[in-house]
């Protein structure tokens, strides 16, 4: 049975209401490193199933660094204004901004990028491996490869989290969602710096 100091200890470290709090140490005997990765994992699960729902509210997120000389907006919605306005959402949308600002991603998610930019570089990748005397298949196998770190590089979901090279910007956004209790989505964004094209 979870005593009410180790349902505040894990309130305070996941942010999961009481019921749940009290469940996961139930279920896990009082521990609260195992009741903390129960509580993560049912909030993720239940991320995936609110990626569907539809999120037309939320904010435009304005970033500005050195000086002045580079700016980000980037558009980030939820299912209500109630949540665009909370700080969790907020804090959510200004990190987005500052790993547009830092990272300069082209496109929001792979889906974005146009088949003939894809296809292109494929096509590159596999001439440069058989340049350097590969075989076709190994070639493909090679560029595969590369268009995975390729997608990393232009696409804002697929990148390193800049504050903690641990996570993807994705899993950022889907604990964001187990946090917040509604879905999101990074609609768009465009990067703006002083000479850039």
């Amino acid at each position: 049975m979870a005593t009410t100091e180790q349902i505040k200890t894990l309130r305070e470290q996941t942010a999961a209401g009481m019921l749940d709090c009290k469940k996961a140490l139930d279920l896990n005997n009082g521990d609260l490193d195992k009741a903390a990765v129960w509580l993560r994992e049912k909030g993720l699960a239940a991320a995936a199933k609110k990626a569907s729902r539809e999120a037309h509210d939320g904010i435009i997120e304005a970033y500005t660094h050195m000086g002045g000389r580079m700016a980000v907006l980037v558009e980030v919605n939820c299912e209500t204004d109630f949540v665009a306005r909370t700080a969790e959402f907020k804090a959510l949308a200004h990190d987005l901004a500052l790993q547009v600002a830092s990272s300069g991603p082209d496109y929001v998610k792979k889906e974005d990028i146009p088949a003939a930019v894809i296809d292109a570089k494929k096509e590159q990748y596999k001439q440069e491996a058989i340049g350097e005397g590969k075989k076709p298949e190994i070639a493909d196998r090679i560029a595969a490869g590369k268009m995975e770190k390729f997608y990393q590089e232009v696409c804002l979901l697929e990148q390193q989290f800049v504050k903690d090279d641990k996570v993807k910007v994705a899993d950022l956004i889907k604990n964001a969602v187990a946090k917040i209790g509604e879905n999101v989505v990074v609609r768009r964004f465009i990067r703006y710096e002083i000479g850039g094209q």
